[in-house]
């Protein structure tokens, strides 16, 4: 008889052994196909009947705080989960489709770290970030769209301002995606009232060194977090824009008057994951997967100093002459060798060799 607590696991275990970020039950008539996302890239894991994947999904719902009998509606949930020596934390969400649910679970592991120097593929991009955060006050932006690694590269410059500088870092997090004992983290509970606004308010009577924010969602929470830094503390939080010129109009969507902007932003960066190249094939399968252990690294444009200077006196520009952007760092990292001409065309929309070649 098939345990099916065992079965969940092992499907968890799986997904960890090839770096998968989601685990998606995607429903069809007979069954139900297990797919990993491994670097945006979706793969076949396994196909299971029917009955046996109705009874993993109401398992996962159970153990993460969902109604099992509730099936006509979306659903979200979390749990922990612990694959020795591995913790890990899930977010689960469901939606109902007309064969059976669909569930995509996102794996974050807790007892993961990352050397902050080894996140980029350019290191020289760690030592320009700590510099731009070492002032004792003002505001610093890092964008990027879902998926781009913005997360892992707050928790890591943090965590080395933390550690090796004794800062006192406050989070306010919507959810806490992975605990750190060297931060003091809250969690936004909207039921209970306490939004990042809230937080925010509160965090600041707890003297902070860093008071991060991990996402700036609204006109109240930006007011704030320009009031805070204005006030001696160093606010750290992220935005949805494509590029670092971006963030300045946002915040001025955001009803911040410009004076107010140039007189507290320190920095911006905008960041993209890109994957390396694969030493061993084109195409990697699953099982190549499993062999390498270093399969993408941070691209990262960086708006501070003269350049911020000249974006805060001009808000409406596109470009800044002399800034090294995105798309350098991209066509730079593929003339070296780093990278393929799939993901250059991909992140820049460049779909014909010579095109890239020209620019490369």
């Amino acid at each position: 008889m098939l345990n099916i607590e065992e079965k969940g696991k092992d499907i968890i275990k799986q997904a960890m052994e090839v770096g998968a970020s989601d685990v998606h039950f995607h429903p069809k008539e007979k069954g139900a196909s297990i797919q990993f996302r491994v670097d945006n890239r979706l793969y076949d894991a396994l196909w299971l009947p029917m009955s046996v994947a109705e009874k993993l999904l109401s398992h996962f719902k159970f153990l993460s705080g969902m109604d099992i009998g509730e099936k006509r509606r979306p659903q979200n949930g979390a749990m922990d989960m612990i694959l020795y020596p591995r913790k890990l934390h899930l977010r689960l969400s469901t939606i109902p489709t007309p064969y059976h649910e669909s569930l995509v679970i996102r794996i974050l592991p807790q007892d993961e770290t990352h050397s902050f120097k080894e996140l980029f593929l350019f290191p020289s991009i760690a030592n320009r970030l700590l510099q731009i955060v070492s002032c004792n006050s003002g505001l610093f932006m890092i964008t990027g769209p879902t998926g781009s690694g913005k997360t892992t590269t707050m928790y890591s410059l943090l965590q080395t301002l933390s550690v090796k500088r004794h800062r006192r870092v406050l989070t306010i997090e919507d959810p806490i995606e992975k605990r750190n004992p060297d931060f003091i983290q809250m969690e936004v509970n909207e039921k209970a009232g306490l939004s990042y606004y809230e937080g925010f308010k509160a965090g600041l009577r707890h003297d902070p060194d860093i008071l991060v924010v991990g996402e700036i969602r609204d006109e109240q929470t930006a007011q704030l977090a320009i009031r805070a830094s204005m006030t001696g503390h160093l606010v750290v939080s992220t935005l949805h824009t494509g590029s670092t010129l971006e963030c300045i109009p946002r915040l001025l969507e955001f009803g911040i008057p410009l004076h107010n902007i140039t007189q507290t932003l320190r920095g911006v960066a905008t960041q993209r994951l890109v994957p390396l190249k694969c030493p061993y094939c084109d195409v990697c399968s699953l099982e190549c997967l499993k062999r390498r252990t270093r399969r993408k690294l941070a691209v990262v444009e960086i708006l501070a100093g003269l350049h911020l200077q000249k974006a805060l006196d001009y808000p409406e520009l596109l470009t800044i002459p002399g800034q090294s952007t995105i798309k350098d760092y991209i066509l730079r990292a593929y003339a070296l060798g780093y990278i393929q001409k799939e993901t250059v065309e991909k992140e820049l929309g460049l779909f014909n060799r010579e095109t890239i070649q020209m620019e490369a």
